[in-house]
């Protein structure tokens, strides 16, 4: 999996989504999900979840939730933050929800779409005493469940072909097309051949013919 960057500015960024949200949920008295559309509309996310190191490593979390209202087009006062001895429920849905953005590099508007910020919040308990792997494997299960169709499937059904049709002007087997469609066959670790075939034909880029969470086959 390419991660937007580096490993060494991961805990900064977790840090910091886990504080903006903290800060704008407990101080700046927003609901978490509307919170995050105004995160997510306001040109931010896309920055963050692209690697922009200057929102990683020059920005508190606080700094972070002005810039979103700023950007939102939203009047704000500075009000002075409260600090709490312990991370508020809301900071470690932040914090988690970084970590696997980072971990399955998709966007944070791919992973939101399936799956709310309130419903990451559910999850507190007891995920928050629990190592982040655990509750990144319940983050990708949900996300097969919401998406249970293949990137492929998608792709294939918005160009109006058969799965027949597709074989025939890509030269790939109708039945590889098939196992991968039906994730017997994991398309991310396909001969690249057979990926520059299907995105020719289907008129995409690679990148979006492979699935976040493929099967390990």
């Amino acid at each position: 999996m390419i991660h937007a960057y580096d490993k060494m500015y991961l805990e900064k960024a977790r840090t910091a989504l886990g504080r903006m949200m903290d800060f704008a949920v407990q101080d700046l008295g927003y609901d978490g999900d509307d919170f995050m559309k105004l995160f997510l509309g306001s040109g931010i996310a896309i920055r963050f979840g692209t690697g922009d190191v200057s929102l990683i490593a020059g920005r508190s979390g606080v700094e972070l939730a002005y810039e979103v209202l700023e950007q939102s087009g939203i009047a704000y006062e500075r009000i002075s933050p409260n600090y709490a001895s312990d991370r508020s429920p809301e900071y470690w849905a932040g914090w988690a929800l970084a970590y696997f953005q980072w971990e399955s590099g998709m966007g944070f508007s791919e992973i939101l779409r399936q799956v709310s910020f309130s419903e990451i919040l559910e999850l507190y308990a007891p995920y928050h005493e629990m190592d982040i792997r655990h509750f990144a494997e319940t983050m990708r299960e949900r996300y097969r469940q919401s998406v249970p169709e293949t990137r492929l499937k998608a792709l294939r059904q918005r160009a109006s072909l058969s799965q027949g049709q597709l074989a025939e002007l890509s030269g790939i087997p109708k039945r590889t097309i098939q196992q991968y469609e039906q994730r017997q066959k994991n398309i991310n670790k396909a001969q690249a051949a057979y990926l520059v075939s299907l995105s020719d034909v289907l008129c995409c880029e690679v990148r979006e013919l492979m699935e976040p969470y493929g099967e390990e086959r």
